[in-house]
């Protein structure tokens, strides 16, 4: 029996919709809208019930459609009523897509902003459409993708491709956009193909001039088989060759019916094959790429094969090294949180030498248990500012939308992160002497986005109703403040006129600004720990301090001892 090899990590998807019968009822009501007259109408769509409250969305082009491969790029579309101006990151800021395909888009844009919150509620949500008017339900769908809560799955059948590099790499950056797309491909239809241009595939590299660029899944089909493909650089390299293999040359566009392709899925099995191609030798890998190329009518044993067997096993082969290298998200933060359970093994055997931030400061003047101690948590510190310094890096360059989403999966750890190492950076920076002003010299720009993130998350603060001390302060600063109130002390005691001036206004500023974290126990209990850097600040200074805060709150407090009761 013949086999449907999925060649890619979209494996388990095309698995699904294959058996699902989604492809079929994908073409079913693209055949019946091809059915209704255009009256004159370049692209029509139809909105289709599927299953209790689900949609499907068709869309199909006029054969009078004329197909071209000029392109409108990103600048262009800033002065128009296009909305993908979101597709664009730090990393793609630039990219363009077909001229005729975003024209189409735009003579519908009224009607679907109307439909698209209309499916707001639908699942699933299936966008679909063949030729030009596939190159509209991929652009659709980008629209709808948008909305981190739609996660539509669009189906093209005999779509061109839609933009260049540009796109397909912003796309890429965001791994659940790109597994959305599925595109049917037979290798008797020359549309999906047009935009490629006829040079030699086997001449050295994809020339400049093949300036479209595929994103998301391919099932390539054959008269026999099919083979799926997600590496965009192999899409290519297979696709330029169907073209110089294809009888259909020039301009002759015919729409092409896909139904007898999907018959024949029916009858096939699938192939498990990328997530077993892990354990397969070369010449296995090997193998598979022949079997997959034969089944789209481009494989056999000529020798003028070879050349394009190297290339696309050396696609595949570069696509696996990425996945191994690789670790899921959820495993990484699983890590981390390994890291930080060491962190707090430190907080508590370090409990009575004045807390971990202090024990931290001062372990090379204790025992070599000590020392020790503090090499490994300096360790940990090192993965986890590694870690969330990445991490941070990588949301920055997502759009705003999906900034959103990452809140939502990762702030909570983020936060506690923070709260638990940044305290011991600001250690290390008071350390070298010298260092001042670590929140404005020193502070590393993920802090302060992480920081910013959580604050937006929770703009009206949190704790408002606590009764008792957190276990983190919840101000990741706050031990910067206190070398600076220690730093400002020395400077009232030792300083010039205007040294104190500046250091009384400190003083009082930072005298404000703990009583409100105490009265909101928003600060560690560990604060008042005798050996801590806060009561030593208090102890060594205190006639100082007093002089300037002895009508404010927190010299009542301190000399009242009621901070012994802080628990």
């Amino acid at each position: 029996m013949s086999q449907v090899s999925m060649f890619s990590s979209g494996q388990e998807f095309a698995n699904l919709l294959v058996s699902s019968d989604l492809l079929h009822h994908s073409w079913f009501t693209i055949s019946d809208l091809r059915s209704q007259s255009y009256l004159n109408n370049p692209i029509l769509f139809k909105v289709y019930p599927y299953h209790s409250n689900g949609a499907i969305v068709a869309f199909v082009s006029s054969p009078t459609c004329n197909l071209q491969k000029e392109m409108v790029s990103s600048e262009e579309l800033e002065g128009t009523q296009s909305p993908f101006e979101f597709i664009s990151t730090k990393l793609n800021p630039h990219f363009s897509v077909n001229k005729a395909a975003i024209t189409l888009f735009a003579s519908l844009l009224n009607e679907l902003s109307a439909l698209k919150e209309k499916l707001a509620n639908a699942s699933p949500l299936i966008i679909t459409g063949v030729s030009l008017g596939g190159s509209v339900a991929s652009l659709f769908t980008l629209w709808l993708l948008k909305d981190n809560s739609k996660r539509p799955t669009c189906i093209t059948f005999g779509s061109p491709l839609l933009g260049d590099s540009g796109l397909q790499q912003a796309i890429s950056e965001r791994p659940s956009w790109n597994s959305s797309f599925l595109h049917v491909v037979s290798n008797q239809d020359p549309i999906p193909r047009s935009l490629i241009s006829p040079t030699n595939v086997f001449a050295g590299s994809i020339p400049q001039s093949c300036i479209y660029n595929p994103f998301g899944m391919f099932l390539l089909c054959s008269d026999s088989d099919c083979s799926c493909f997600e590496e965009p650089e192999s899409v290519l390299d297979i696709m330029m060759e169907m073209n110089l293999n294809s009888q259909h040359q020039d301009n002759c566009f015919l729409p092409f019916n896909y139904e007898q392709v999907l018959e024949r899925l029916k009858h096939k099995i699938i192939f498990k094959g990328a997530s077993q191609l892990f354990h397969f030798s070369v010449d296995q890998l090997q193998t598979g790429i022949d079997l997959q190329l034969e089944a789209i009518g481009i494989g056999g044993q000529t020798s003028n094969m070879n050349p394009l067997r190297t290339k696309v096993k050396k696609r595949v082969e570069e696509s696996f090294a990425k996945k191994r290298s690789v670790i899921d998200p959820g495993k990484k933060l699983n890590k981390m949180k390994e890291a930080m359970a060491w962190l707090e093994w430190y907080m508590k055997v370090t409990l009575n030498e004045g807390g971990y931030v202090d024990s931290y400061k001062c372990s090379d003047f204790r025992s070599r248990d000590a020392v020790k101690s503090r090499q490994e948590i300096v360790k940990h510190q090192r993965v986890l500012n590694k870690y969330w310094k990445t991490k941070v890096a990588e949301v920055e360059e997502m759009p705003q939308s999906e900034k959103a989403a990452f809140r939502t999966r990762w702030l909570y750890a983020g936060t506690n992160y923070r709260r638990m190492v940044e305290p011991l950076d600001i250690a290390e920076y008071y350390m070298k002497s010298g260092n001042i002003d670590y929140v404005n010299l020193g502070r590393s720009e993920h802090y302060k986005k992480l920081e910013e993130w959580r604050k937006e998350d929770n703009p009206s603060g949190s704790g408002n109703d606590r009764r008792k001390p957190v276990c983190l302060t919840e101000d990741s600063c706050f031990w910067a403040y206190v070398e600076e109130a220690i730093i400002n002390s020395k400077r009232l005691r030792e300083g010039s006129l205007e040294e104190k001036e500046n250091a009384r206004e400190y003083l009082v500023n930072f005298g404000e600004y703990v009583i409100n974290m105490i009265r909101s126990y928003s600060v560690s209990s560990e604060i008042f720990h005798p050996h801590s850097s806060f009561m030593k600040w208090w102890k060594d200074y205190r006639q100082d301090i007093l002089s300037c805060l002895s009508n404010l709150p927190l010299a009542f407090y301190m000399e009242n001892g009621e901070y012994q009761s802080y628990a």
